[in-house]
């Protein structure tokens, strides 16, 4: 274990945002999501639910400031979506990040093909139908 770095942030899952540059987007998928049909690069985070995993991640990883940095797909007609689930992230994304846009919606289908170009896919246990969200990396400022 590192001091300062959740133990929820595997060392797969450190390497990969350690690598990532800005405009890069990684998806925490839910467990019904198909990310190896989407993407080649899928990181495994079985069990956790992806609020506590952007609680992880969120003080290590600078969101990007000159575009909506969050996008969740949108429910398909005749569907529902949790408001609770949303609220959930919100609330986690919000303790390091108090001031971010908005959380978009997109299509299903174009939420597949943002998975395509995605840099990694993390596949955690969150069983949230709807509960797949796509984070864009920023620019980490000079401190």
């Amino acid at each position: 274990m590192l001091k300062g770095i959740s133990p929820l942030i595997s060392p797969e899952l450190l390497s990969v945002l350690a690598r990532m540059g800005h405009g890069d987007e990684i998806i925490l998928a839910d467990a019904h999501f198909p990310g190896e049909t989407f993407n080649t690069h899928v990181l495994r985070a079985d069990g956790l639910k992806i609020a506590d995993l952007l609680a992880a991640i969120l003080p290590l990883f600078e969101l990007d400031s000159y575009s909506n940095p969050l996008a969740m797909m949108a429910a398909v007609s005749a569907d529902l979506l949790d408001p609770q689930v949303e609220i959930r992230y919100l609330k986690s994304i919000h303790l390091t990040n108090p001031g971010v846009a908005p959380i978009e919606r997109i299509e299903r289908f174009a939420f597949y093909e943002r998975a395509k170009n995605a840099f990694a896919v993390v596949m955690t246990g969150e069983t949230a139908k709807y509960g797949n969200i796509i984070l864009k990396k920023g620019v980490t400022p000079l401190s």
